[in-house]
């Protein structure tokens, strides 16, 4: 008996996907739990695993289809079997068509040898080709296309890796001719491209300007959006303060120290900024909120937003009741998030609902900047690096560690003095950070 594979419905806000990459075409045979397709969320990615063993009798979609959720992509049966009842309303084939097209998909022989001679272009790809070749520098003007309508897919990037073709991240932006690459293992660098251009010839022309337009992914839509809403609709103000970090680096020394010892986590400087700010939060109710145009929803416990870079780009997975965790499971709980996020495989249902966010730019030496809040959220805290500062002891200039700390609230749904000291006693927690484990 034939059975319908259809896109599953990944979280309830989500309405389709994206199919990445297909694993299996019509007419090959399919054991249970293998891997049928993988696609892709605003947020997340997922494959699709076969819930029974059989053939392939039809494909409904190709890659890079934006799919509705609930709505047939192929059949597994067995050979001969009718599957005009599974194709989706909107199709426009034939159940006769559906069958002349697996027949065509039958013939096609797929080229398995990479030519090293260029393409006349990159031509189109699909996101997980191109997830790949960002990561590996794989030289897509040499790349020969084995998908649907001359697509570039995974398979042809990881060809164009094995055989060392790849171009130096100097030489990439400048790589418009495919050119023998004189680097190692045949890359591409910079003084293979054309040789500078004198002011003379510069001048005597007006060249064409060359440029790649690439789609933007469904995850930079949503991010840009959101932002947009948020710049466009909120009235929001950052300030800015610092703290002594002394005692918390200490702090952080100690328990990095006998975290073997302890049974601890690897308690991180982000854990410890998390957990002070969960706990100070319980203060500041306009903070711990959302506004809703017509109402503020104020929220019981602290569910902490943790701004995290990704390859896809910028996910907030959420750690729900952080006040009420442990320093060392409020570490535990935010690695597990951020790792789920980084992967692409979190759940759609821990992206949202986040009462307030943190964000992390210190590790790349930010000493100040203005965090975006994620609407409708009332507030954002920024963790910037850690610089020296000079401060009067007994008279007597003394240097010390600070951290800095950016927060942006809404104007709307508070004022500046409460948003004040709000920060100044997520400073005084952090500052003295021992006392606040006695709390």
């Amino acid at each position: 008996m034939a059975t319908v594979v259809i896109m599953p419905r990944q979280g309830q806000s989500v309405e389709s996907c994206v199919i990445t990459a297909f694993n299996k075409k019509v007419g090959d045979t399919v054991e249970k739990g293998e891997v049928l397709f993988s696609y892709e969320t605003d947020k997340s990615s997922f494959d699709e695993p076969a819930s029974v063993s059989g053939k392939i009798l039809a494909i409904f979609r190709e890659e890079g289809d934006d799919v509705p959720c609930l709505e047939n992509v192929l059949v597994i049966g067995e050979e001969g079997e009718d599957v005009s009842a599974f194709v989706p309303k909107k199709e426009e084939e034939s159940a006769t068509a559906v069958e002349e097209k697996k027949e065509e998909v039958k013939e096609v022989k797929v080229e398995t040898a990479v030519s090293v001679e260029a393409t006349s272009g990159v031509g189109s790809i699909s996101p997980r080709a191109r997830i790949l070749a960002d990561k590996t520098h794989a030289d897509l003007l040499k790349a020969v296309p084995t998908g649907p309508n001359g697509r570039i897919i995974e398979r042809d990037v990881q060809r164009l890796v094995d055989m060392g073709l790849t171009v130096s991240p100097a030489a990439k932006q400048e790589y418009t001719q495919s050119v023998e690459g004189s680097g190692i293992n045949g890359k591409v660098v910079l003084q293979d491209l054309n040789k500078p251009l004198t002011a003379e010839e510069v001048l005597s022309s007006v060249p064409a300007p060359e440029y790649e337009d690439v789609k933007l992914p469904n995850i930079r839509k949503v991010i840009a959006k959101s932002m947009h809403a948020s710049l466009s609709t909120m009235a929001q103000l950052t300030l800015n303060a610092s703290f002594d970090a002394t005692k918390l680096m200490a702090m952080r020394a100690s328990l990095k120290a006998g975290a073997e010892a302890m049974g601890l986590n690897n308690i991180t400087l982000n854990d410890m900024v998390l957990f002070a700010v969960s706990r100070v939060l319980k203060n500041h109710k306009d903070l711990n909120a959302h506004y809703l145009d017509d109402k503020m929803r104020y929220f019981n416990s602290v569910n902490l937003g943790v701004a995290v870079d990704t390859e896809r780009g910028l996910l907030v997975p959420t750690v729900f009741n952080a006040d009420r965790l442990s320093l060392n499971e409020m570490s535990k709980v935010t690695k597990t998030v951020i790792k789920e996020a980084q992967s692409g495989k979190i759940n759609p249902e821990l992206l949202k609902n986040a009462s307030f966010t943190v964000t992390n730019l210190g590790s790349l030496g930010v000493e100040s900047f203005t965090p975006v809040i994620n609407p409708p959220q009332t507030g954002i805290l920024g963790v910037c690096t850690i610089v020296r500062k000079i401060k009067q002891v007994n008279g007597q200039d003394v240097s010390y560690p600070a951290m800095g700390l950016s927060l942006t609230f809404d104007h709307r749904a508070l004022d500046g003095a409460p948003a004040a000291k709000f920060l100044k006693e997520v400073c005084n927690a952090l500052e003295n950070f021992d006392l606040l484990l006695t709390k």
